[in-house]
């Protein structure tokens, strides 16, 4: 089977020819830490002052990834499921002890 033949930067009618990509790849996760460690925003405003805010994730904050985000739309959903998984964690027992019967603990 031929793969579909896509267009090139050059045969993109909003792009110019020295914007030409074809063949170049990007670096996964290049910018990751740095984006961790928090960024800085300047916006140069058309009245010649420049507004700067600096960003930085908070403490206990998490990125999700965009396929787990499709199912967990909100911290409630994430901590609910996450709670779930630390229920069934709790029913297992550990390798190598004696098996005992699980009991249920509740997590308020």
């Amino acid at each position: 089977m031929k793969k579909a033949k896509t267009k090139s930067a050059t045969q993109d009618d909003d792009m110019l020819p020295e914007y030409d990509f074809t063949g170049k790849r990007g670096i996964r996760g290049k910018y990751y830490r740095a984006y961790r460690a928090g960024h800085t925003v300047k916006v140069y405003k058309a009245d010649g002052t420049v507004s700067v805010q600096h960003f930085k994730l908070e403490d206990g904050a998490v990125m999700l990834q965009p396929d787990v985000r499709q199912y967990f739309s909100n911290s409630e959903s994430v901590n609910n499921a996450l709670r779930s998984l630390i229920q069934l964690t709790k029913l297992v027992p550990s390798k190598g002890k004696e098996k005992k019967h699980a009991r249920r603990v509740t997590v308020k």
